[in-house]
Protein backbone atom coordinates (compact mmCIF):
# COMPACT_ATOMS: atom_id res chain seq x y z
CA UNK A 1 0.00 0.00 0.00
CA UNK A 2 1.74 3.15 -1.17
CA UNK A 3 0.02 6.59 -0.36
CA UNK A 4 1.24 9.96 -2.14
CA UNK A 5 1.55 13.29 -0.70
CA UNK A 6 -1.68 14.58 -0.10
CA UNK A 7 -3.21 10.78 1.78
CA UNK A 8 -0.54 12.14 4.56
CA UNK A 9 -0.79 15.93 4.33
CA UNK A 10 -1.93 16.34 7.74
CA UNK A 11 -1.96 14.10 11.42
CA UNK A 12 -5.64 13.42 10.12
CA UNK A 13 -4.98 12.00 7.15
CA UNK A 14 -1.89 10.30 8.49
CA UNK A 15 -4.64 8.43 11.15
CA UNK A 16 -7.08 7.86 8.49
CA UNK A 17 -4.42 5.83 5.98
CA UNK A 18 -3.28 3.69 9.11
CA UNK A 19 -6.54 2.96 9.72
CA UNK A 20 -6.88 1.26 6.31
CA UNK A 21 -3.64 -0.69 7.01
CA UNK A 22 -5.14 -2.00 9.89
CA UNK A 23 -8.36 -2.95 7.41
CA UNK A 24 -6.38 -4.99 5.30
CA UNK A 25 -4.53 -6.60 8.03
CA UNK A 26 -7.03 -7.58 9.73
CA UNK A 27 -8.66 -8.91 6.20
CA UNK A 28 -5.70 -11.30 6.86
CA UNK A 29 -3.62 -9.87 4.43
CA UNK A 30 0.16 -9.45 4.89
CA UNK A 31 0.90 -5.71 3.92
CA UNK A 32 4.03 -3.31 3.20
CA UNK A 33 3.61 0.24 3.19
CA UNK A 34 5.08 2.81 1.33
CA UNK A 35 5.09 6.72 2.17
CA UNK A 36 5.53 9.59 0.63
CA UNK A 37 6.30 13.20 2.29
CA UNK A 38 3.32 15.18 3.65
CA UNK A 39 2.05 17.74 0.78
CA UNK A 40 4.09 20.64 0.27
CA UNK A 41 7.10 19.08 2.39
CA UNK A 42 9.50 18.38 -0.29
CA UNK A 43 8.97 21.75 -2.16
CA UNK A 44 10.11 23.27 0.99
CA UNK A 45 13.33 21.00 1.48
CA UNK A 46 13.78 21.98 -2.20
CA UNK A 47 13.13 25.47 -1.85
CA UNK A 48 15.90 25.62 1.21
CA UNK A 49 18.70 24.03 -0.89
CA UNK A 50 18.23 26.53 -3.47
CA UNK A 51 18.27 29.22 -1.36
CA UNK A 52 21.20 28.93 0.37
CA UNK A 53 23.11 27.61 -3.26
CA UNK A 54 21.81 27.45 -6.56
CA UNK A 55 24.68 25.19 -7.23
CA UNK A 56 24.18 23.13 -3.97
CA UNK A 57 25.97 19.86 -4.51
CA UNK A 58 23.20 17.16 -5.61
CA UNK A 59 24.57 14.45 -2.61
CA UNK A 60 23.62 16.90 0.10
CA UNK A 61 20.53 17.65 -1.23
CA UNK A 62 19.18 14.26 -1.54
CA UNK A 63 20.67 14.15 2.10
CA UNK A 64 18.14 17.03 2.72
CA UNK A 65 14.82 16.15 0.96
CA UNK A 66 14.78 12.17 1.72
CA UNK A 67 14.32 13.24 5.40
CA UNK A 68 10.46 14.19 4.47
CA UNK A 69 9.65 10.65 3.70
CA UNK A 70 11.84 9.58 6.99
CA UNK A 71 9.12 11.76 8.97
CA UNK A 72 6.08 10.47 7.19
CA UNK A 73 7.57 6.75 7.41
CA UNK A 74 7.43 6.85 11.64
CA UNK A 75 4.54 9.09 11.79
CA UNK A 76 2.98 5.92 9.96
CA UNK A 77 4.66 3.38 12.30
CA UNK A 78 3.57 5.03 15.34
CA UNK A 79 0.09 5.74 13.90
CA UNK A 80 -0.36 2.00 13.38
CA UNK A 81 0.97 1.49 17.23
CA UNK A 82 -2.02 3.49 18.41
CA UNK A 83 -4.71 1.33 16.52
CA UNK A 84 -2.56 -1.95 17.95
CA UNK A 85 -0.83 -2.36 14.50
CA UNK A 86 2.73 -4.06 14.78
CA UNK A 87 4.48 -1.87 12.54
CA UNK A 88 8.27 -0.39 12.12
CA UNK A 89 9.69 2.43 10.15
CA UNK A 90 12.21 1.94 7.59
CA UNK A 91 14.67 4.44 5.55
CA UNK A 92 15.74 3.49 2.14
CA UNK A 93 18.96 2.67 3.15
CA UNK A 94 18.11 -0.22 5.50
CA UNK A 95 15.97 -2.29 3.01
CA UNK A 96 18.75 -1.95 1.42
CA UNK A 97 17.28 -0.24 -1.97
CA UNK A 98 20.60 0.14 -4.02
CA UNK A 99 20.44 2.50 -6.60
CA UNK A 100 23.23 4.16 -9.13
CA UNK A 101 24.96 7.38 -8.21
CA UNK A 102 22.79 10.01 -10.11
CA UNK A 103 21.90 11.80 -7.29
CA UNK A 104 18.60 13.73 -7.66
CA UNK A 105 17.37 11.26 -10.20
CA UNK A 106 18.71 7.82 -9.27
CA UNK A 107 17.87 4.80 -10.89
CA UNK A 108 16.83 1.36 -9.08
CA UNK A 109 19.47 -1.42 -9.40
CA UNK A 110 17.97 -3.88 -6.91
CA UNK A 111 15.60 -4.13 -3.89
CA UNK A 112 16.38 -6.39 -1.34
CA UNK A 113 13.27 -7.52 0.21
CA UNK A 114 14.57 -10.37 2.91
CA UNK A 115 14.28 -7.94 5.66
CA UNK A 116 10.86 -6.83 4.90
CA UNK A 117 9.45 -10.47 4.52
CA UNK A 118 10.75 -11.60 7.85
CA UNK A 119 9.09 -8.34 9.84
CA UNK A 120 6.32 -9.33 7.49
CA UNK A 121 6.44 -12.81 8.71
CA UNK A 122 6.80 -11.77 12.13
CA UNK A 123 3.32 -10.03 12.13
CA UNK A 124 4.82 -6.60 11.93
CA UNK A 125 3.80 -4.06 9.04
CA UNK A 126 7.37 -2.14 7.46
CA UNK A 127 6.42 1.65 6.64
CA UNK A 128 9.09 2.52 4.21
CA UNK A 129 10.19 5.67 3.23
CA UNK A 130 9.56 6.22 -0.76
CA UNK A 131 11.44 8.14 -2.88
CA UNK A 132 14.60 7.25 -1.54
CA UNK A 133 17.57 4.68 -1.82
CA UNK A 134 21.45 4.23 -1.18
CA UNK A 135 24.41 4.83 -3.89
CA UNK A 136 27.20 2.95 -4.64
CA UNK A 137 29.40 5.16 -2.82
CA UNK A 138 27.33 4.52 0.48
CA UNK A 139 24.71 7.99 0.38
CA UNK A 140 21.47 8.29 0.48
CA UNK A 141 20.12 9.34 -3.08
CA UNK A 142 16.60 10.35 -4.14
CA UNK A 143 14.74 8.91 -7.32
CA UNK A 144 13.24 12.44 -8.80
CA UNK A 145 9.82 14.07 -8.76
CA UNK A 146 7.25 11.35 -8.03
CA UNK A 147 10.06 8.45 -7.40
CA UNK A 148 7.47 7.15 -4.27
CA UNK A 149 5.23 5.20 -6.94
CA UNK A 150 8.43 3.71 -8.07
CA UNK A 151 9.58 2.60 -5.07
CA UNK A 152 6.31 1.34 -4.04
CA UNK A 153 5.95 -0.88 -7.87
CA UNK A 154 9.95 -2.20 -7.16
CA UNK A 155 9.27 -2.83 -3.48
CA UNK A 156 6.22 -4.86 -4.58
CA UNK A 157 8.32 -6.93 -7.02
CA UNK A 158 10.69 -7.56 -4.61
CA UNK A 159 8.08 -8.92 -2.51
CA UNK A 160 6.40 -10.83 -5.16
CA UNK A 161 3.06 -8.93 -3.58
CA UNK A 162 -0.60 -9.83 -5.33
CA UNK A 163 -0.86 -6.30 -5.76
CA UNK A 164 0.74 -2.53 -4.96
CA UNK A 165 -2.44 -0.44 -4.22
CA UNK A 166 -1.41 3.47 -5.01
CA UNK A 167 -3.40 5.70 -2.87
CA UNK A 168 -3.74 9.09 -4.18
CA UNK A 169 -6.27 12.30 -4.67
CA UNK A 170 -8.02 10.78 -7.46
CA UNK A 171 -10.34 7.67 -7.67
CA UNK A 172 -8.79 6.02 -10.54
CA UNK A 173 -7.41 6.52 -14.08
CA UNK A 174 -10.34 8.13 -16.14
CA UNK A 175 -10.42 8.18 -20.01
CA UNK A 176 -9.64 12.17 -20.18
CA UNK A 177 -8.55 14.67 -17.15
CA UNK A 178 -12.33 15.21 -15.15
CA UNK A 179 -11.69 18.88 -14.91
CA UNK A 180 -11.98 19.21 -18.52
CA UNK A 181 -15.09 17.35 -19.40
CA UNK A 182 -17.42 16.01 -16.87
CA UNK A 183 -18.14 12.68 -19.74
CA UNK A 184 -14.75 11.37 -18.59
CA UNK A 185 -15.14 7.90 -17.55
CA UNK A 186 -13.13 6.08 -14.78
CA UNK A 187 -11.65 3.05 -16.10
CA UNK A 188 -12.24 -0.35 -14.34
CA UNK A 189 -8.72 -2.02 -16.04
CA UNK A 190 -6.10 -0.54 -18.43
CA UNK A 191 -3.00 -2.35 -19.87
CA UNK A 192 0.76 -1.36 -18.75
CA UNK A 193 1.27 0.03 -22.43
CA UNK A 194 -1.63 2.24 -22.23
CA UNK A 195 -0.65 3.54 -19.03
CA UNK A 196 3.00 4.26 -19.97
CA UNK A 197 2.10 6.49 -23.10
CA UNK A 198 -0.28 8.23 -21.26
CA UNK A 199 1.88 8.93 -17.69
CA UNK A 200 4.49 10.06 -20.70
CA UNK A 201 2.32 11.97 -22.67
CA UNK A 202 0.49 14.48 -19.74
CA UNK A 203 -1.31 12.33 -17.90
CA UNK A 204 -0.04 12.73 -14.49
CA UNK A 205 -1.95 10.05 -12.16
CA UNK A 206 1.13 7.79 -12.16
CA UNK A 207 4.95 8.72 -12.78
CA UNK A 208 6.37 7.09 -15.97
CA UNK A 209 8.96 5.44 -14.59
CA UNK A 210 6.52 3.41 -12.35
CA UNK A 211 4.98 2.44 -14.84
CA UNK A 212 7.99 1.16 -16.92
CA UNK A 213 8.79 -0.83 -13.58
CA UNK A 214 5.43 -2.46 -13.00
CA UNK A 215 4.81 -3.96 -16.97
CA UNK A 216 8.90 -4.94 -16.88
CA UNK A 217 8.30 -7.01 -13.26
CA UNK A 218 4.53 -7.37 -14.51
CA UNK A 219 3.52 -6.08 -10.89
CA UNK A 220 -0.33 -5.63 -10.99
CA UNK A 221 -1.34 -1.76 -9.34
CA UNK A 222 -4.36 -0.14 -8.11
CA UNK A 223 -4.66 3.39 -8.43
CA UNK A 224 -7.46 4.01 -5.75
CA UNK A 225 -8.72 6.98 -3.24
CA UNK A 226 -7.24 7.57 0.02
CA UNK A 227 -10.86 9.84 0.67
CA UNK A 228 -13.43 7.12 -0.60
CA UNK A 229 -13.99 3.04 -0.04
CA UNK A 230 -14.65 2.06 -3.47
CA UNK A 231 -12.19 0.02 -6.35
CA UNK A 232 -10.03 2.34 -8.47
CA UNK A 233 -8.43 1.23 -11.87
CA UNK A 234 -6.08 -1.94 -12.16
CA UNK A 235 -2.93 -1.61 -14.39
CA UNK A 236 -2.45 -4.96 -15.50
CA UNK A 237 -1.26 -6.83 -18.42
CA UNK A 238 -2.75 -6.59 -22.00
CA UNK A 239 -4.21 -10.42 -21.88
CA UNK A 240 -6.10 -9.65 -18.27
CA UNK A 241 -8.58 -7.10 -20.43
CA UNK A 242 -11.21 -9.05 -22.28
CA UNK A 243 -13.01 -6.06 -24.10
CA UNK A 244 -10.17 -3.99 -25.95
CA UNK A 245 -11.52 -0.60 -26.55
CA UNK A 246 -10.32 1.22 -29.73
CA UNK A 247 -8.88 4.12 -27.65
CA UNK A 248 -8.54 3.74 -23.78
CA UNK A 249 -7.73 7.71 -23.21
CA UNK A 250 -6.85 10.83 -24.48
CA UNK A 251 -3.51 12.73 -22.93
CA UNK A 252 -2.67 16.54 -23.20
CA UNK A 253 0.41 18.58 -22.21
CA UNK A 254 0.83 22.46 -21.79
CA UNK A 255 4.42 21.41 -20.71
CA UNK A 256 5.94 21.85 -25.04
CA UNK A 257 7.35 24.37 -26.38
CA UNK A 258 8.27 23.80 -30.63
CA UNK A 259 11.35 25.13 -31.93
CA UNK A 260 12.21 25.11 -35.79
CA UNK A 261 15.89 25.64 -37.51
CA UNK A 262 15.64 26.90 -40.86
CA UNK A 263 17.49 26.29 -43.86
CA UNK A 264 19.55 23.31 -42.28
CA UNK A 265 22.06 21.94 -44.84
CA UNK A 266 20.29 18.43 -45.83
CA UNK A 267 23.58 16.42 -45.74
CA UNK A 268 24.58 12.83 -43.59
CA UNK A 269 25.30 14.21 -39.78
CA UNK A 270 23.03 17.07 -39.18
CA UNK A 271 20.55 15.69 -37.22
CA UNK A 272 23.81 14.39 -34.90
CA UNK A 273 24.91 17.69 -34.84
CA UNK A 274 21.98 19.44 -33.77
CA UNK A 275 20.68 16.99 -30.78
CA UNK A 276 23.76 15.45 -29.88
CA UNK A 277 24.90 18.45 -27.88
CA UNK A 278 20.92 19.10 -26.68
CA UNK A 279 21.02 14.84 -25.23
CA UNK A 280 24.54 16.16 -23.52
CA UNK A 281 22.77 19.01 -22.33
CA UNK A 282 19.67 16.25 -20.92
CA UNK A 283 17.42 18.37 -23.01
CA UNK A 284 14.89 15.89 -23.72
CA UNK A 285 13.29 15.80 -27.13
CA UNK A 286 10.05 14.63 -27.96
CA UNK A 287 8.71 15.21 -31.68
CA UNK A 288 10.75 15.81 -34.30
CA UNK A 289 9.64 16.49 -38.22
CA UNK A 290 12.12 17.52 -41.11
CA UNK A 291 11.00 18.75 -44.14
CA UNK A 292 13.34 18.72 -47.38
CA UNK A 293 13.11 22.28 -48.89
CA UNK A 294 14.77 23.71 -52.39
CA UNK A 295 18.45 23.89 -52.62
CA UNK A 296 19.33 20.84 -50.91
CA UNK A 297 18.36 22.66 -47.83
CA UNK A 298 15.81 21.49 -45.12
CA UNK A 299 13.73 22.73 -41.96
CA UNK A 300 13.72 20.55 -38.49
CA UNK A 301 10.89 21.25 -36.17
CA UNK A 302 10.92 19.41 -32.63
CA UNK A 303 9.49 20.01 -29.17
CA UNK A 304 11.26 20.19 -25.77
CA UNK A 305 10.06 20.50 -22.45
CA UNK A 306 8.80 24.38 -21.76
CA UNK A 307 11.11 24.69 -19.23
CA UNK A 308 13.89 23.40 -21.12
CA UNK A 309 13.61 25.88 -23.82
CA UNK A 310 15.66 28.50 -22.57
CA UNK A 311 18.94 26.06 -22.45
CA UNK A 312 17.68 24.50 -25.77
CA UNK A 313 18.12 27.62 -27.52
CA UNK A 314 21.60 29.05 -25.55
CA UNK A 315 22.53 25.47 -27.12
CA UNK A 316 21.47 25.71 -30.42
CA UNK A 317 22.57 29.67 -30.72
CA UNK A 318 25.92 28.49 -29.83
CA UNK A 319 25.84 25.61 -32.73
CA UNK A 320 23.95 27.79 -35.10
CA UNK A 321 26.66 28.26 -36.95
CA UNK A 322 28.83 25.47 -37.14
CA UNK A 323 25.54 23.66 -38.53
CA UNK A 324 24.72 25.85 -41.06
CA UNK A 325 21.26 26.82 -40.09
CA UNK A 326 19.69 30.22 -41.37
CA UNK A 327 17.96 31.11 -38.47
CA UNK A 328 16.32 29.09 -34.93
CA UNK A 329 12.22 29.72 -34.22
CA UNK A 330 10.35 29.27 -31.41
CA UNK A 331 6.81 28.79 -29.95
CA UNK A 332 5.90 28.32 -26.11
CA UNK A 333 2.42 28.36 -27.03
CA UNK A 334 1.96 25.14 -27.77
CA UNK A 335 0.25 21.85 -26.49
CA UNK A 336 0.07 17.97 -27.48
CA UNK A 337 -2.90 16.30 -27.56
CA UNK A 338 -2.72 12.15 -27.35
CA UNK A 339 -4.87 9.40 -28.21
CA UNK A 340 -3.17 6.34 -26.74
CA UNK A 341 -5.66 2.40 -27.26
CA UNK A 342 -4.28 -0.91 -28.02
CA UNK A 343 -6.72 -1.59 -29.97
CA UNK A 344 -5.48 0.60 -32.69
CA UNK A 345 -2.90 -2.08 -33.29
CA UNK A 346 -5.80 -4.25 -35.18
CA UNK A 347 -8.18 -0.82 -36.40
CA UNK A 348 -7.22 1.34 -39.19
CA UNK A 349 -8.76 4.63 -39.69
CA UNK A 350 -7.94 5.98 -36.29
CA UNK A 351 -5.31 8.69 -36.80
CA UNK A 352 -8.10 9.80 -39.27
CA UNK A 353 -10.76 10.43 -36.95
CA UNK A 354 -8.54 12.44 -35.15
CA UNK A 355 -7.10 14.63 -38.26
CA UNK A 356 -11.28 15.05 -39.31
CA UNK A 357 -12.57 15.60 -36.03
CA UNK A 358 -9.63 18.28 -35.27
CA UNK A 359 -10.14 19.57 -38.74
CA UNK A 360 -13.87 20.24 -38.13
CA UNK A 361 -12.99 22.47 -35.05
CA UNK A 362 -10.83 24.25 -37.40
CA UNK A 363 -7.99 23.55 -34.97
CA UNK A 364 -4.14 23.38 -36.84
CA UNK A 365 -2.08 20.44 -36.37
CA UNK A 366 1.45 21.72 -36.28
CA UNK A 367 3.79 18.36 -35.77
CA UNK A 368 2.46 14.71 -35.80
CA UNK A 369 4.20 11.53 -34.25
CA UNK A 370 2.74 7.92 -34.06
CA UNK A 371 3.40 5.11 -32.27
CA UNK A 372 1.93 1.26 -32.17
CA UNK A 373 -0.55 2.53 -29.86
CA UNK A 374 -0.36 6.01 -30.07
CA UNK A 375 -1.05 9.49 -32.01
CA UNK A 376 0.22 12.36 -30.59
CA UNK A 377 -0.22 15.91 -32.13
CA UNK A 378 0.76 19.35 -31.84
CA UNK A 379 -2.07 22.39 -31.97
CA UNK A 380 -2.00 25.83 -30.37
CA UNK A 381 -2.43 26.01 -26.82
CA UNK A 382 -5.35 27.85 -26.57
CA UNK A 383 -7.15 25.15 -28.47
CA UNK A 384 -6.10 22.32 -25.53
CA UNK A 385 -9.28 21.89 -24.19
CA UNK A 386 -11.50 22.07 -27.70
CA UNK A 387 -9.39 19.69 -28.97
CA UNK A 388 -9.87 17.26 -25.75
CA UNK A 389 -13.46 17.71 -25.29
CA UNK A 390 -14.12 16.92 -29.36
CA UNK A 391 -12.02 13.49 -29.31
CA UNK A 392 -13.04 12.37 -26.17
CA UNK A 393 -16.77 12.82 -28.05
CA UNK A 394 -15.51 11.30 -31.69
CA UNK A 395 -13.70 8.44 -30.13
CA UNK A 396 -17.12 7.45 -27.90
CA UNK A 397 -15.38 7.73 -24.56
CA UNK A 398 -18.00 9.79 -23.26
CA UNK A 399 -19.86 8.60 -19.92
Amino acid sequence: MKFGGTSVADLDRIRAAAARVKREVEAGHQVAVVVSAMSGVTNQLVGWCQALSPLHDAREYDSVVATGEQVTSGLMAIALHTLGVEARSWAGWQIALHTDDAHGRARIKSVDGEALLAAMAAGAVPVVAGFQGIGPAGRITTLGRGGSDTSAVALAAALRADRCDIYTDVDGIYTTDPRITSRARKLDKIAYEEMLELASVGAKVLQTRSVELAMKERVRVQVLSSFEDKPGTLVVDEDEIVEQALVSGIAYSRDEAKITLRRVPDRPGMAAAIFGPLSAANVNVDMIVQNVGAGNSTDMTFTVGRADLPRALAILEETKGSIGADTVMTDPDVAKISVVGVGMRSHAGVANIMFATLAAKGINIQVISTSEIKVSVLIAAEYTELAVRALHTAYGLDA
